[in-house]
């Protein structure tokens, strides 16, 4: 209830005829009541996962809807079915367990989803990223991620322990077990390469290392994966131009002020004009950046919020993980536990991917900042891995005397 509180107070400060219409604003309400409602009888669960989500999807329509009214008002009917979507799989999420037993059916769909990209994608940014269907754009790989998260936890459950007692220098020992985990997941990860969409070939790869280190506890995979990563960043910068054209943006953006380093340079501008408590809402320029309402989303919130702002978006996210990570410390066997701890790396990696590429630590990638940046795929992706995670932090309410 606080952060339906927090929500409606803070949208009464969006820019006239950016939100609304009223109803739609009362529907997306009683969603949220009847998604924490419907959890069953008996049991507790956390509720603030799903707090911290309506919380991050508030800033982020107050932040797209300074950028675009077009855009916020397209946010909020992606807001209404992800919170649809959220509740209507709930009950499949309670039986969360039931998904290890077609762990091959996520690759497959994976497989199937990257071949209608290849038949029908558009491409962005030189990525081939997304499926147009009539006036519906949908960007596949946000749920490709959660469905290669299903397939490692399932298999790693299974193999973990055998894997884990292999020795490295035992290629047949490594490859019996390795083998289907490294194809299952690797053809989807060339396939990402082939697609040019770097950013989430990066995303995926971190999850993977993460999820194989915490079933294996093995040094050599984690750092191999590290290495697979390293040469193939190296391969794309040799290989797209946009990558080399990104790198030297992040290197210098103010060589082509107008050009190239265009977006780089005037996000940098925004984050200084933020300062430390920023210039208010809707008293920055943050329209100013191209595509700010996806890449840029970050530099907008902390021009007109600020240093403290920023670092108030980045702690939300921060304890959204950290409750995630206590749900993946408390179960009981391996499955859920790196189910849950692959839903919480793909959250964390992808906060530090777009942030890291947004103040310079790292060139820039097309990866949405979750519940904030504008993106209906993103925002039914994110809300369904909080769905997911909250479904799995379920414990019996003791018994009353």
């Amino acid at each position: 209830m606080l952060a339906l509180a927090f929500a409606a107070l803070a949208l009464s400060f969006a820019p006239p005829k950016t939100i609304g219409p009223p109803w739609l604003l009362a529907v997306l309400a009683v969603l949220c009541i009847v998604w924490v409602a419907a959890q069953p009888r008996g049991s507790a669960r956390d509720n603030a996962l799903p707090a911290f989500a309506i919380v991050l999807s508030t800033v982020g329509l107050l932040a797209v809807a300074r950028i675009s009214p077009e855009l916020a008002h397209r946010q909020q009917y992606w807001l209404l079915v992800s919170l649809l979507l959220a509740v209507g799989l709930g009950p499949v999420f309670t039986n969360f367990r039931r998904m290890a037993a077609i762990k091959y059916l996520w690759v497959l769909l994976s497989l199937v989803l990257f071949g209608m990209l290849l038949a029908f994608g558009q491409e962005v940014n030189g990525a081939r990223l997304w499926i147009r269907i009539g006036a519906i754009q949908y960007e596949p790989v946000e749920l490709i991620k959660l469905f290669i998260v299903f397939f490692l936890a399932a298999y790693l459950a299974e193999t973990a322990d055998v894997i884990a007692a292999a020795r490295a220098w035992s290629i047949r020992a490594n490859l019996k077990y390795l083998g289907p985990l490294i194809l299952g997941w690797g053809l989807s990860m060339a396939i990402l390469i082939l697609q040019r969409d770097i950013g989430m070939a990066a995303l995926l790869l971190a999850t993977f290392a993460v999820l194989l280190y915490a079933g294996t506890r093995r040094i050599d995979l984690l750092v191999g994966s590290c290495a697979l990563f390293v040469g193939v960043a190296f391969w794309a910068m040799h290989h797209y131009s946009y990558v080399v054209t990104r790198i030297a943006v992040w290197r210098n953006p103010f060589a082509d002020p107008l050009g190239a380093g265009y977006q780089a340079s005037q996000g940098y501008y925004s984050l200084a004009a933020g300062g430390l408590l920023g210039t208010g809402y809707r008293l920055g320029h943050p329209g100013f950046i191209p595509a700010a309402a996806t890449d840029y989303v970050y530099a907008a919130i902390s021009e007109e919020f600020g240093l403290v702002g920023a670092l108030i978006v980045l702690g939300l996210f921060l304890l959204l993980v950290y409750r995630m990570l206590a749900i993946a410390a408390g179960q009981p066997d391996m499955y859920a536990g790196l189910l849950a701890v692959g839903l919480s790396a793909t959250l964390a990696f992808q906060v530090f991917i777009i942030v890291g590429g947004v103040i310079g630590l790292f060139p820039l990638t097309g990866i949405t900042l979750p519940f904030i940046s504008y993106g209906g795929s993103s925002l039914v992706a994110n809300f369904l891995l909080v769905a997911l995670a909250w479904a799995m932090s379920s414990q019996r309410r003791p018994a009353s005397s």
